[in-house]
């Protein structure tokens, strides 16, 4: 799906997000207050929430207000309305919007996770899974345009299946929806992230038989992003936030699921233990979570690739036009 219209949505709504979102307390005078948007609020972005939890951003003078802003439209339209001033999302909303032409660009800066999220989920166990076993199912995919629903696709065509010919695509559920759809009974394969994929197994209605990120590669899947006069009028406090991301990523990669998940907990308060901590291990085994916020030319390309591949992106939009890797050198630099 082309993404013409793209920025012109993201403007309308920009009045309806300001109002859902706007009210918010003043913070300590002593710290720069800096307020996140989130896509969701999802155990794949265990690393902002640890930076929280271990005070990583008050150690670098910030005070953080974190809001989920709920689907990358919605997101990004709050970055664009200057509702939020960094949001958390998928570095694809950067370059659909840059292709619409922006005297104000939005600069990928930080990088928290580096493959997909998702994991293919079948309604019956197979211990001897083979991926030619999606031809002729139901297949309970992602939001068109998305990340989730692109890499899922690269995935499938690399092991020589077309999402469109070989399958029946399902892609008109809400991401919101999507577990309960396939919980009532819709489809015979599902695409999830954690922790509903655990969640599904510990109950009985269904099972993790591949990895969408493992299959897709290193991709730029999860950013930390802000307008390019953001960035320029507030380069230090940039820094200090690139510096807490990293600091964040060192503890989540020298801990075990078990630490990580005791940190987050106060932020998944309705999840069990043991889910939080099932999730994390498998997201840290295939390597989800970056262990530093560069974003690299050759995972750019690799995104580049699966969204060319979905028949997504009219243009390539280069490394160079809108992603700044400065901050995170110098994070890096500092805490060597």
């Amino acid at each position: 799906m082309k993404r013409r219209i793209f920025l012109s949505l993201l403007l309308a709504a920009a009045l309806v997000t300001t109002a859902v979102l706007a009210g918010c307390g003043k913070g300590d005078s002593e710290k720069v207050k800096i307020r996140i948007g989130e896509v969701t609020r999802s155990l794949f972005y265990a690393p902002e929430y640890v930076a929280m939890a271990k005070g990583f951003f008050e150690e670098e003078g910030l005070e953080v207000e974190l809001t989920t802003t709920p689907g990358g439209d919605k997101t990004m339209t709050a970055l664009l309305s200057n509702v939020i001033d960094v949001a958390l999302v998928g570095s694809e909303t950067s370059i659909y919007v840059h292709q619409q032409g922006s005297d104000d660009p939005i600069i990928n800066f930080a990088q928290v996770t580096q493959t997909d999220g998702t994991f293919l989920v079948a309604r019956e166990a197979d211990d001897g899974f083979d991926w030619n076993a999606l031809k002729g199912s139901v297949f309970l995919g992602q939001r068109k345009g998305g990340m989730p629903q692109m890499a899922g696709e690269f995935a499938l065509k690399k092991k020589g299946i077309d999402p469109q010919a070989d399958l029946e695509l399902i892609q008109n559920v809400d991401f919101a929806n999507i577990a309960a759809a396939f919980a009532s009974g819709t489809g015979d394969y599902v695409q999830l992230f954690e922790p509903t994929a655990s969640i599904f197994e510990k109950e009985g209605k269904g099972r993790v038989v591949a990895s969408f990120g493992t299959e897709s590669g290193h991709l730029p899947y999860t950013v930390f992003m802000a307008k390019q006069s953001f960035i320029n009028k507030n380069e230090k406090t940039v820094q200090a936030f690139t510096n807490a991301v990293h600091k964040a990523q060192l503890w989540v990669d020298s801990n075990n699921a078990e630490a990580i998940a005791d940190a987050v907990l106060p932020y998944f308060e309705n999840v069990d233990l043991d889910i939080l901590i099932s999730s994390i291990d498998r997201y840290k085994q295939q390597g989800s979570f970056a262990t530093d916020p560069i974003i690299d030319e050759a995972e750019w390309n690799n995104l580049l690739d699966v969204m060319t591949t979905a028949g997504e992106l009219e243009n390539r939009t280069e490394h160079s036009e809108i992603v700044n890797t400065s901050f995170a050198e110098k994070a890096i630099e500092a805490l060597k």
